[in-house]
């Protein structure tokens, strides 16, 4: 068995609509103004899960500014987990700056079955994350509904890339302090996070705090599962590719060759996520 807890989809207007989209929104103009830039429906995101063996996927939302787009997206993502309830989990996608309007979004998902909300995009939605001012409406809900917050997440150092951002390890810390009963997904390894568990100050405030593995690949080398194991334990890690940007099978392999246990694997790829996700 094999989850993977941190994939992206998008509807058919998305993807006929990219020219007026990069106009409307920040955050889709700086990930796919690029022609290039990977997008895929639903039927994709099935076809490539059979076709590679994925038993789950959890499918989240982007961090569009655009009220009209966050809805329009998380339509589709409720649609699509009725249309594959054993195959998928859904996120609610959210802009904090919306107030109380993002507030009422995050419970009406909730109400149709989605966990949690994310993937925020702190640097392209042009908020705070650490601010409590700012984050603390859309959190009471989260609280209220027991969901997960999913956030994108930038290394302070290394190669510049789309969307990179500077949601870093220190913005990501205060975050979680703001909300200790939360449970927190810092997508791409917490852009380095789990290094600093070795602070005993650090160590203290990640016990409800997990680290996704998505687009490792274009990050890190592949001793980044040896290493992260042996600082916070197999069972903080959630595998993740972030398809369609990468596809599963090229995280798996960093994973089978990283010399871990069977066990450790068995907990990233499927045991961790099982328990997060209630399946």
């Amino acid at each position: 068995m094999i989850i993977d807890s941190h994939v992206h989809i998008f509807p058919e207007s998305f993807i006929s609509n990219r020219r007026n989209l990069v106009d409307r929104d920040l955050t889709f103009r700086t990930l796919f103004s690029n022609p290039k830039s990977k997008m895929a429906t639903v039927e994709d995101l099935i076809e490539n899960m059979d076709k590679e063996s994925i038993d789950v996927s959890v499918v989240l939302s982007m961090g569009w500014q655009d009220l009209g787009m966050i809805k329009e997206m998380n339509d589709y993502i409720i649609d699509s987990i009725n249309r594959y309830p054993t195959k998928l989990i859904g996120f609610a996608g959210v802009n904090p700056l919306h107030g109380n309007k993002a507030a009422k979004e995050i419970d009406r998902c909730y109400k149709f079955g989605l966990k949690g909300i994310g993937e925020l995009h702190p640097y392209t939605q042009q908020f705070d994350l650490a601010n409590k001012n700012v984050m603390n409406n859309i959190m009471e809900v989260v609280q209220e509904n027991n969901m997960i917050v999913n956030t994108h997440s930038s290394e302070p150092v290394g190669h510049l890339y789309d969307g990179k951002g500077n949601t870093t390890p220190e913005v990501l810390l205060n975050f979680i302090n703001n909300y200790p009963d939360t449970t927190i997904i810092c997508a791409h390894w917490g852009g380095g996070l789990p290094f600093y568990n070795l602070m005993p100050e650090v160590k203290s405030c990640l016990s409800k705090v997990y680290f996704d593995t998505a687009a490792t690949t274009l990050l890190y080398d592949r001793k980044i599962f040896d290493i992260s194991m042996s600082l916070i334990g197999s069972d903080k890690i959630l595998f993740a590719s972030d398809f369609p940007l990468v596809k599963p099978k090229f995280i798996k392999k960093q994973l089978d060759i990283s010399g871990n246990s069977e066990l450790d694997i068995f907990n990233v790829v499927y045991a961790n996520a099982k328990k997060l996700f209630k399946l």
